[in-house]
């Protein structure tokens, strides 16, 4: 089977292509792996809405719920074993790419309780015990970038733990991401780890920028502030990606890190996250063509990665050197009346909230099913 042109190009220009979306039909269908095969696709995300939505559809894990409930398992137990059950067999199947990269892609990543997104202690103690149980090295612990979950980034990656920080909407909080990160390296070296099996990405939301600055520009309604719609998810993320070089990539705060990748640290790859458009004036390929960069990761719904195989457009490096014309939109925008700060605080409220609610309804779906399963009503 050959790669499709427009993802492998896509790839060719240094840009991990990764799915956002997991079930175990997925898996045993073989439909994973043939995405590998054919769609350029080297890694996978999952969330607690992804988990909601594969348990909720089809008889897939019926005999694994039926087992669970005649143990006398909970909810939580039940999850927590089905869940990592999933990401092992992805990481299984993403071994290859994993070893074919020298440890870059071929990554799987799962999420902590997102009811632990404000309690710093908790979510090292869960990163921990999803790390042990999945026991895979192409695993990556998903922590969100609240600040709260800060400390919590360094501490599991002063434990040798590679961690996907999701959940990140402004460059300021980017910084202190990556700032979270370097902190924890230095104490992993420390520690006696070997930080060269120590990845991390920083997964940067874009759409959902666009969805909250689009509402506020309309209610605006001045000519000026209508003609700033569709521009603010990608100059953010424009603005992340200098920010990652600065850091990372020979930028005027790079010592910091070369001082580490001398010891075999790796770089904390910008991950693009939340692409699928969610306006439909837009083009559906929107948050790929405009986000193309070396050493970036997209993540993309099934949806979107098959758009843009089918018409994908690549017109460069197009999220390099853009910094002064983003920093010109995000000028704009202020000047027309939008609060950034508050767009930034009510979409990272939202996130976690949002996260929250899917794992609630993922607790009553296996528990009902598992009451089911051991013949209750």
């Amino acid at each position: 089977m050959a790669q499709n042109e427009n993802l492998a190009a896509l790839s060719a220009a240094g840009v991990s292509v990764w799915l956002d979306d997991l079930s175990r039909e997925r898996i045993k269908s073989g439909n994973l792996a043939d995405l590998v095969a054919t769609r350029s696709v080297v890694g996978v995300t999952t969330n607690p809405t992804i988990f909601q939505g594969a348990l909720s559809k089809g008889h897939a894990y019926d005999e694994q719920v039926a087992a669970l409930a005649a143990q006398g398992a909970d909810a939580d137990a039940a999850i927590r074993t089905i869940t990592t059950d999933d990401v092992r067999a992805a990481c299984d199947v993403l071994a290859p790419v994993f070893d074919a990269s020298g440890g870059v892609d071929g990554r799987v990543s799962i999420e902590v309780d997102p009811r632990l997104a404000f309690d710093a202690d908790a979510t090292v103690a869960q990163a921990v015990e999803l790390w042990k149980i999945v026991d895979r090295p192409n695993l990556f612990i998903k922590i969100p970038a609240t600040e709260a979950g800060l400390p919590a980034i360094t501490a599991v990656i002063a434990e040798g733990i590679s961690v996907n920080v999701t959940l990140i909407f402004s460059v300021q909080r980017y910084r202190a991401v990556m700032g979270a990160y370097l902190d924890g390296l230095r104490n992993a070296r420390i520690g006696g780890h070997d930080l060269a099996k120590i990845h991390s990405v920083a997964s940067f939301f874009v759409s959902r920028v666009d969805t909250e600055i689009d509402a506020r520009l309309e209610q605006i309604g001045t000519p000026e502030a209508l003609a700033l719609r569709g521009k603010a998810g990608v100059a953010n993320a424009h603005l992340a990606y200098a920010e990652y070089q600065d850091v990372f990539d020979g930028g005027a705060h790079t010592s910091t890190y070369n001082h580490l990748a001398s010891a075999g640290a790796n770089r904390q790859r910008p991950l693009w996250a939340s692409t699928g458009v969610k306006n439909p004036d837009y083009s559906d390929t929107l948050y790929i063509t405009e986000l193309v960069a070396p050493n970036t990761v997209n993540t993309l719904p099934e949806k979107t990665l098959e758009a843009f195989a089918d018409h994908g457009e690549l017109r460069g490096e197009t999220a390099v050197g853009q910094a002064a014309a983003a920093a010109q939109v995000f000028a704009d925008l202020a000047a027309v009346g939008i609060d950034l700060d508050d767009v930034f605080a009510k979409l990272e409220r939202e996130g976690v909230d949002k996260f929250e609610v899917s794992w609630g309804e993922l607790i009553e779906a296996t528990t009902a099913a598992l009451t089911s399963a051991a013949g209750g009503n």
